[in-house]
């Protein structure tokens, strides 16, 4: 494609947080960028003028700072950003950004059924009443507290409480089933937990009281369970004490100022679960400065984030990305919170949502970007979206086809930011621009401070074929390690075995002449028939522009001393997998990608197994029709569809 799907204008551009930072580094430094390649290049080739330049420009708040920028920066693991550092991610959260007392700071909607809004001064009065309660029973810097919530007003309460006392937070989703949970709280011994009486998706009502009551009888380090009101269900504490309804547990206590203790800038914050497709879930402890310097650099810089922004972004409290959404609390805007299905009553919820809150970010997931498209929605002629200014998409790559449709069908003049990165460094590696044109299905560039680079199975470089994703420098939010690996072999492990001293994050990937990347699945679930490396995503990419084709999954099978490609695919309601099908569907790859990509057996299936994240798991696939049992499968939204890929005729011949 010859030309960009949407540029910005002149004055987008200069209105920017991004043209204000690189400005604000031009007077500092007396010297000019002459572009976004430039910019970044400063800011990797300079990590410790870089990192202090940006704590001063976005005026992030510390007790102190110390004189120390970057010690051990030649060492990953083992550097240490800011290490004389104190402060407090809840405190910049709550009090930076200049939110007045009456500004709105949290908006929830939980799907058709419940509306709520918090001014500045009652998110303030809230997450101090809990904090003191919290204070009460003992919970103190480096407690665990964990949740079992839905996205909603209370879960940011708590998460601000717990965290301005310097306790460790974790959470999960309601929908996890108690499996699930146990295998995530059990390793990280929580204090207290917090969780909902149940939940509302797709219209239906959903009880976790009773679930809830097993989670905590099995966490013996639990002194108080703590239940929120959303469904209506009273809950039944009887004579159990370790068990309080929210009210109950607040009640005595008044508002004022939250307390904020002054801590090292790596201090663990939150605790992420891997997805656990593969194992037990890895138990990720991110810190609290790493947290704050990366969320704040992404949201103000790469997403326009500001005083008067009104972000959103669809998540369950089980995904980094709730994470992430809440940190934009720190740059003064309005945070809209969503929880539900984001296809009930209809597909249009989440743009009835932007239209009547004002939406200025609107994120997504690749797969509902892909939905709407097949369901041929458009925004574009049913909603005004006047304020929408960027809309981002991550979880999967986004195909070529879906940026056509958000430009033709969503909205011509926005900014659509694809962005990857994940857990393992609660941001992204690569990911949007303001300031920059968009090319039909690449993101945009790496993040600043971030030295991202493409590498070869040899360890080489490169900029003309497909290779590893790595990053070639420390940064700021590089996990602090696991829960319970105390001398980090499973940590080093993970991201630094392939490739001596560099991080290797596990996604296939290629840079585009423009600066740009594709992602073309994750390295774990490559194909490999006859030895050539083959990215999934190129394969759904193609198979997926088909109308009949709703969505798909490819793993490789052994097979005769080599590997097979084996498609599956979910076929629009009313439509069989038939010869004339298959054929159209082997057509598209070999014609759009390469013979070899072409796959060796076609099978039509139900459904197609997922993480509750939304994210397909190929892996998984692959163990089950190999013959393996699929690894911690409470991972899954829909476990149930491992049941469809057992035992399949076609695949042993």
């Amino acid at each position: 494609m010859d030309e960009p799907l949407w540029t910005p204008g002149e004055a987008r551009k200069s209105a920017s947080q991004m043209r204000a930072f690189q400005t604000f580094l031009e007077k500092r430094m007396g010297r000019t960028f002459a572009d976004y390649r430039e910019l970044h290049h400063h800011s990797i080739a300079n990590l410790e003028r870089f990192w202090t330049d940006f704590r001063d420009f976005a005026d992030i708040r510390a007790e102190t700072w110390g004189d120390r920028v970057l010690v051990g920066g030649d060492k990953m693991p083992g550097a240490t950003f800011f290490p004389d550092a104190k402060l407090n991610y809840a405190e910049n959260l709550l009090l930076g950004g200049g939110r007045a007392d009456n500004e709105e700071a949290v908006v929830f909607w939980g799907e058709n059924r419940v509306a709520s809004r918090m001014t500045q001064g009652e998110l303030v009065a809230a997450v101090a009443r809990f904090q003191k309660a919290l204070r009460a029973l003992g919970v103190q810097s480096g407690d665990r507290v964990a949740a079992i919530m839905p996205n909603m007003p209370e879960t940011v309460v708590a998460m601000l409480a717990a965290t301005g006392l310097g306790a460790v937070w974790c959470s999960c989703s309601p929908d996890f089933g108690v499996r699930g949970v146990l295998d995530r709280f059990g390793q990280i011994e929580p204090k207290v937990l917090i969780a909902c009486d149940g939940y509302f998706y797709g219209g239906k009502t959903h009880d976790c009281v009773e679930k809830v009551n097993m989670i905590a009888r099995a966490l013996p380090t639990v002194v108080k369970t703590i239940i929120a009101p959303y469904v209506g269900r009273t809950p039944d504490v009887g004579s159990n004490r370790k068990v309080v309804a929210w009210r109950d547990f607040v009640a005595g206590f008044d508002g004022g100022k939250p307390r904020f203790e002054s801590l090292p800038f790596n201090h663990p914050l939150f605790i992420m679960f891997s997805s656990g497709t593969t194992g037990a879930p890895k138990c990720i402890v991110h810190g609290a400065g790493g947290t704050l310097f990366k969320h704040l650099l992404e949201h103000r810089l790469h997403c326009d984030t500001k005083r008067g922004s009104r972000l959103f972004y669809f998540t369950t409290c089980g995904w980094m990305m709730w994470n992430w959404m809440v940190s934009a609390l720190a740059c003064g805007a309005t945070i809209l919170l969503f929880d539900g299905s984001p296809f009930h009553p209809d597909g249009e919820i989440l743009f009835d949502y932007a239209d009547a809150e004002g939406m200025t970010f609107l994120g997504t997931s690749a797969k509902y970007i892909d939905a709407l498209r097949k369901e041929k929605l458009e925004p574009i002629e049913t909603h005004s979206l006047d304020r929408l200014e960027t809309m981002a998409s991550t979880g999967s790559p986004l195909a070529p086809e879906s940026f056509d449709y958000v430009y033709r069908n969503v909205k011509k003049d926005i900014l659509l930011a694809s962005i990857s990165g994940g857990a393992d460094i609660i941001g992204c590696f690569v990911l949007g621009n303001p300031t920059q044109p968009v090319w039909r299905g690449e993101i945009q560039g790496p993040a600043l401070g971030m030295a991202v680079d493409v590498y070869t199975d040899d360890g080489a470089p490169t900029t003309g074929e497909k290779g590893e994703l790595v990053c070639a420098k420390p940064f700021p939010s590089m996990p602090l390690g696991f829960w319970n690996d105390p001398d980090g072999a499973r940590y080093r492990s993970a991201y630094f075995e392939r490739f001596d001293n560099i991080w290797r994050h596990g996604d296939h990937v290629a840079w585009t002449p423009r600066g740009g990347m594709i992602i073309h699945g994750r390295s774990d679930a490559t194909l490999n028939p006859g030895g050539v490396r083959i990215g999934t995503a190129e394969i759904y990419r193609q198979v997926e522009k088909l109308d009949e084709v709703v969505e798909s999954v490819a793993i490789g099978q052994d097979w005769k001393g080599d590997v097979r490609v084996v498609l599956f695919v979910r076929l629009r309601e009313g439509l069989r997998l038939d010869e004339e099908l298959a054929n159209l569907i082997k057509t598209q790859i070999r014609l759009n990608c390469t013979p070899r990509h072409v796959p060796a057996r076609i099978i039509a299936v139900d459904d197609i197994p997922r993480t509750k994240s939304g994210k397909i798991t190929e892996i998984a696939i692959r163990d089950i029709v190999h013959g393996r049992e699929a690894k911690n499968v409470e991972a899954l939204a829909n476990p149930w569809a491992l049941d469809l890929y057992k035992n399949l005729d076609d695949l042993s011949r």
